[in-house]
């Protein structure tokens, strides 16, 4: 649900952003939005994030579909909210870049990625699906660092719920344990203590 609802909101995101600048800026324009730090600067780009790959978007288009494929095949076995958050922002930056390769001029397979983001820090000129996609590689770099799984345990916790799991058993057990025959077989023992003795009379 979460990875779901992360993924429309960041394709959503992306896609109208992309509608606005497409009708508000022609291409190559350059706007401030915060100075020097921030710009806007409308591109169309052939190849993959941050123009990496000029010429090749055929192949990208191949590589996303391939990916997305991998990501909704995985989905179901995650249960860890981080997770779910990570893959929810590579499914929509995926999609977001995907629909522009698919359904954006020249055609079919090869249109062309609307790029309008740039900051001075980086040379290339990127998009919101860029950055979902980017901050997804970011948040995998730390819950692998910190060793969280799929299901938002870490190895530790994991291990304290095996060790848990097999000692719960031999508590279990123990009342059973406790029962001793012995104690039981007491009744009969006397019984056949009171045969023993027959020619006991009771006294009078």
């Amino acid at each position: 649900m979460i990875l779901g609802i992360v993924a429309l909101c960041v394709y959503l995101v992306d896609q109208i952003a992309k509608v606005l600048v497409v009708a508000n800026l022609y291409e190559g324009q350059r706007v401030q939005v915060l100075g020097q730090l921030l710009q806007f600067n409308f591109v169309k780009n052939p190849g993959a994030a941050f123009s990496i790959g000029s010429g090749s978007t055929w192949i990208f288009s191949i590589v996303g579909v391939g990916v997305l494929g991998f990501v909704i095949w995985y989905a179901p076995r995650i249960r860890s909210t981080a997770w779910a958050v990570l893959f929810g922002l590579l499914l929509g930056g995926l999609l977001g870049n995907l629909t522009d390769r698919l359904f954006r001029e020249p055609g079919f397979g090869v249109g062309h990625v609307v790029d309008f983001l740039q900051i001075p820090l980086l040379p290339a000129i990127f998009n919101l699906a860029d950055v979902a996609i980017v901050s997804s590689m970011a948040l995998f770099l730390i819950l692998t660092i910190r060793g969280v799984g799929l299901d938002g345990k870490r190895p530790a916790e994991a291990e304290e719920e095996v060790v848990e799991g097999v000692l719960e058993p031999e508590a279990d057990a123990s009342p059973v344990a406790d029962a001793s025959p012995v104690a039981d077989a007491s009744p009969v023992a006397d019984a056949s203590a009171e045969q023993a003795r027959p020619d006991e009379k009771p006294q009078p």
